[in-house]
């Protein structure tokens, strides 16, 4: 799992520190203060660990490194990527399982970086969840990269689409993992806080509870076909993709990635707003489930800004006693908290307690 993440001059973030990093970790701020590009930082790095030394794959870590830089931040050149005030390189560290991978690169740069990596080649799958919907683009985003190899979708989009392409009805159950497309019946949340201590990861039975959980939230599953197209299932009948709500879909897309094996319990998932297009309950519903996942060593980075999602974990975290590292943007700092210990101090949440407070005083 990633322990800690510094980084100096990276684009939007021109110092950052983040240490004690838990299961589950959120980033909150306001519009344009980073969030989005710390989770893909942080992403590159992971995903440069898992294509190393990867099958027949000849590329140094540092040449994969650069590729992903150029297509997840789709500059010009990686170069554009320092902070533009910045006198000094860009410098990353993430400390992996305890083992260092750091690299620099000034404002000259073209493809060369500076490398120094003791964590090892991950032979496991990580993803992110972007805040749009992909499944009804999800041919358009493989033409686009694969065949056009033009900027537009960047690779967090590629890599997600790609990830999807492997059928449920393909792989084996993994570690016991019931296929995708069984039905679910309505469960009760609560009950599935109770971990096995002899079992973890996947054939848990929570673990495998977080896939009926999915499915029920959303009463059914999605569906690729011979086709090459998608479809919501429900009760028997297929219903096309583009009449589907998105937050059916964003749903729908973890309990696919759980079930066709690309996901398991070593995967680190990142969620950029959890809460896009999902009303409440569902987002209170799939922070439950996160929790779950995350009890069997799946680790989750999400950034957020939203009070409800906030609020949620906090209740997590105090139920469970669970870490949950929080990264907020004020005042033009980063602060770290935990919300095992308190709900931070941020504007986010500052207003929403202003509001709540110019509710109440309201005339009756």
């Amino acid at each position: 799992m990633i322990n800690s993440v510094q980084l100096k001059n990276f684009g939007p973030l021109t110092e950052l520190d983040w240490q004690h990093l838990g299961q589950i970790n959120l980033v909150i701020g306001n519009n344009g203060c980073g969030k989005s590009f710390l989770l893909k930082a942080l992403y590159t790095a992971v995903r440069t660990l898992e294509d190393f030394k990867r099958g027949d794959n000849p590329d140094s870590a540092a040449e994969i490194l650069a590729d992903k830089l150029f297509w997840t931040f789709q500059a010009e050149k990686i170069s554009d990527l320092v902070s533009k005030k910045a006198e000094s390189s860009l410098v990353f560290e993430l400390i992996f399982d305890d083992k260092s991978f750091s690299y620099s690169f000034g404002k000259d740069t073209t493809k060369v970086i500076h490398l120094e990596n003791q964590a090892t080649p991950r032979p496991d799958n990580s993803i992110f969840l972007p805040a749009k919907e992909v499944l009804s683009l999800h041919h358009i985003i493989l033409k686009s990269r694969q065949q056009d190899q033009v900027f537009g979708f960047d690779d967090t989009y590629l890599d997600l689409a790609k990830a999807l392409q492997t059928r449920p009805s393909n792989v084996k159950k993994y570690f016991g993992f019931r296929e995708a497309g069984g039905g679910a019946s309505p469960l009760n949340y609560g009950s599935f806080y109770r971990p096995d201590p002899s079992k973890k990861g996947q054939g848990s039975n929570d673990f495998d509870s977080s896939r009926q959980l999915l499915e029920s939230m959303i009463g059914g599953t999605i569906e690729y076909d011979e086709t090459n197209r998608w479809y919501f299932k429900k009760n028997g009948q297929r219903f096309p993709m583009g009449t589907t709500a998105e937050g059916i879909k964003k749903i729908a897309i973890l309990d696919f990635l759980l079930g066709n094996g690309h996901l398991n319990e070593n995967s680190i998932i990142f969620i950029d707003e959890p809460e896009s297009a999902l009303h409440p309950e569902a987002i209170s519903k799939l922070l439950d489930i996160i929790a779950i996942l995350a009890k069997h060593s799946i680790q989750f980075f999400m950034a957020s800004h939203s009070y409800f999602v906030i609020k949620k974990l906090f209740l997590i975290a105090q139920e469970q006693k669970m870490s949950i590292p929080v990264l907020s943007y004020e005042n033009d700092a980063w602060q770290q908290s935990n919300l095992k210990d308190e709900m931070p101090d941020n504007p986010i949440i500052d207003e929403s307690i202003k509001l709540y407070k110019e509710e109440i005083n309201l005339p009756a």
